[in-house]
């Protein structure tokens, strides 16, 4: 698996002398529509095809359902529909990402799985300041493989709270 750097078009040289000092990250990148997005490769617990969820009443939207997980219930969360994208009709070729976080077992629907992406943290660069918004608070950085823009998600701030908090604060 090549690193981030080692994509990128015309970085060569002066990381080479600081190698001792930056620490190798890793992550999984997914696809939601045309974007590129990644999360910590730690938080995964596993990767499986698409599969029909019990829906719940009275859920958000992006809420799709729960699905019995070898005797755990997961949630399964619309990545597309969070980000205010539009709900996602699920198919066969669809992926959810089951994911650790604030000890609690989430599933990501994604379009598809990409990669796995080995970076230097002194590769990942801040979210510039822009208008405040709800959704901006969830990314924690950016990432570039060759022409692609990759963007870093804190899971732990996208679940930080429950839906029917998260629901107020946008209405706020």
């Amino acid at each position: 698996m090549r690193s981030a750097q080692d994509m990128m078009s015309g970085s060569q040289g002066n990381a080479q002398g600081h190698e001792h000092s930056t620490k190798t990250v890793q992550f999984i990148s997914f696809r939601v529509g045309e974007q590129e997005f990644a999360i910590d490769i730690m938080a995964v617990r596993e990767i499986k095809g698409w599969t029909d969820t019990t829906t719940l009443p009275n859920q958000e939207e992006y809420l799709l359902g729960v699905l019995n997980l070898r005797g755990t219930i997961v949630p399964i969360y619309d990545l597309r529909c969070r980000f205010g994208l539009g709900l996602t009709v699920a198919t066969r070729s669809h992926v959810v990402i089951i994911v650790s976080v604030l000890d609690r077992t989430i599933g990501l629907l994604v379009d598809a799985v990409s990669d796995i992406l080995t970076v230097n943290s002194n590769e990942i660069r801040p979210v510039p300041e822009m208008e405040k918004s709800v959704s901006n608070e969830f990314l924690s950085g950016l990432i570039t493989i060759g022409e692609t823009m990759v963007v870093l998600l804190s899971l732990e701030t996208l679940f930080a709270q429950r839906p029917s908090e998260d629901a107020s604060a946008v209405a706020a």
